[in-house]
């Protein structure tokens, strides 16, 4: 397993934890989609800035048409589309039940993955991903859980951010990650602006006050790191196996939470320890199980 991938990727899921605790203390805007152009800008400005610094726009001047068209397609379906329909379809449901189906974003992946790249799903996966899929129903405030069109919306949104995964690591055979996430963010921004448009929205971008430019800032920052951190590690470990890793943010927001309120209810704590178990399964049981046939022989 390369270990500059796996750091990235944990990396990810340590800021991806952080920004969901932080999110419930920030003042965001009331319209989403205003809230998520914005940031995805600014965020899109940051990445330009950064190719600049890096020398690297002479990479963007070589991309061939199909590498466009493919960068496009990846702002389309992943920094779009399921942002304006995730939004939509948290306005509908509960936070808890938008969560959990967001979490099992892994399993889309796994699937499409194993189609289209070829990845390997074995059984330590298979026992893993029902572990923090446990994990993750365990967090459920309530297990009445009954399925809406607001949930339909953002688990089509989860099936929009799933293909999108797949199709970047595809594409990051060839390009950086730092390039692929400028084209997620970039191409992402104007679709999303398009929408604002067409819709009448885009003259509420005047109304943001000097509060919410804060907050889109503090937030901008945390997804420029997500970005960085997600593309340049998924270009060097599978994507089944990167998702899966992500799945380490929700129990990272539960022991922020319990260290900032001093409570942490046993259902959290027994959630937490589910998707760790089922982490370690996936990512390190074949290491951990050769270490101790080892230390029994000794």
């Amino acid at each position: 397993m390369n270990k500059k991938g796996l750091l990235l990727i944990l990396a990810t899921a340590l800021i991806s934890g952080f920004s969901v605790f932080i999110n419930k203390y920030g003042v965001a805007l009331a319209n989403a989609n205003i809230f998520t152009f914005a940031k995805n800008t600014l965020v899109a400005l940051t990445l330009t800035a950064l190719l600049l610094a890096l020398k690297k726009l002479p990479a963007l001047r070589s991309l061939n048409r199909r590498q466009w068209g493919r960068l496009a397609l990846v702002g389309l379906i992943g920094g779009s589309i399921p942002f304006l329909l995730f939004f939509k379809g948290l306005a509908m449901t509960s936070a808890a039940q938008g969560a959990f189906i967001h979490k099992t974003m892994f399993v889309f992946v796994a699937v499409l993955a194993a189609i289209f790249l070829k990845e390997k799903i074995n059984k330590n996966f298979l026992i893993g991903g029902l572990l923090l899929l446990l994990g993750n129903l365990l967090a459920l405030k309530s297990f009445n859980f009954s399925f809406g069109l607001g949930d339909g919306l953002i688990l089509l949104a989860v099936l929009f951010w799933a293909a999108e995964n797949v199709l970047a690591k595809y594409i990051l055979r060839d390009l950086s990650g730092n390039l692929v996430a400028w084209g997620r963010m970039f191409f992402g921004a104007i679709f999303i602006f398009g929408y604002l448009a067409v819709v009448g929205q885009a003259p509420q971008l005047l109304t943001i006050d000097a509060a919410q430019v804060g907050w889109i800032a503090i937030t901008s920052i945390l997804l420029f790191g997500y970005v960085i951190t997600w593309y340049n590690g998924l270009k060097h470990i599978p994507v089944s196996l990167a998702a899966t890793i992500l799945a380490l943010g929700s129990p990272i927001t539960t022991w922020l939470t319990a260290l900032n309120t001093g409570k942490l209810a046993a259902r959290e704590m027994y959630s937490g320890i589910l998707i760790v178990c089922g982490l370690i399964l996936i990512t390190s049981f074949d290491w951990l199980w050769k270490r101790a046939k080892k230390y029994v022989r000794l």
